[in-house]
């Protein structure tokens, strides 16, 4: 972790908004298949029109699809974020929940984006395990898994908690820019002599 912290200093960092729960949540969901430098204009673009629960949820479907197009699969996005809005104004006041649990049974919101919402959006301690974060992990040797999922419920046993906040922003800058699902740059990267390449055929 701390040879890829050094490395990473070179590396542009994930999109997702940090400190603002509701901001967090939403931008996550936008990122969801698509790229950060689509991402996080289209947080912007949205966020424009409203930066709270209370004020999205009153947005109509069509402003909210113009506004985060073209991020993928935005039709469905849009209209999962207003209704997340409209329950978060009409449920919990405007708040977001603190909770994975809770969050979890919003329509649209699975781990990764739990997880996120309450490391990012209220420093409470999470592992946010996406794509990059399982593949490398598994590349590494570090676990056994067959899902993200399951990456998650094994680092959250072995990984100490010191890097459970980090690991996500850390790993995702890693797959963008070494660890690639496809050919990954092993000739340069700084953790190459600890890893066995699990899984990996063509190599740089």
């Amino acid at each position: 972790m701390e040879l890829l912290s050094q490395a990473s200093r070179e590396w542009v960092s994930p999109a997702v908004t940090k400190g603002d729960p509701f901001k967090v949540l939403i931008s996550c969901i936008l990122s969801l298949r698509t790229h950060d430098r689509t991402t996080a204009p289209a947080s912007e673009r949205l966020f424009a029109l409203g930066a709270d629960a209370a004020t999205v949820a009153e947005l109509d479907l069509e402003q909210v699809e113009q506004a985060i197009y073209p991020v993928g699969f935005y039709r469905v996005k849009a209209m999962q974020i207003i209704a997340i809005a409209r329950r978060l104004r009409d449920d919990y006041g405007g708040r977001v929940p603190d909770e994975i649990d809770e969050l979890l049974t919003f329509n649209g919101v699975g781990r990764k984006t739990a997880n996120l919402t309450v490391t990012l959006g209220y420093g409470k301690p999470g592992i946010c395990v996406d794509i990059h974060v399982h593949r490398i992990c598994n590349r590494l040797g570090y676990v056994v898994t067959g899902s993200p999922d399951q990456t998650e419920i094994v680092l959250r046993s072995k990984l100490p908690s010191q890097y459970w906040m980090g690991i996500n922003d850390l790993l995702v800058m890693c797959g963008q820019n070494l660890c690639t699902p496809v050919s990954p740059r092993c000739s340069i990267c700084p953790v190459a002599l600890f890893c066995p390449r699990n899984g990996v055929g063509n190599r740089r």
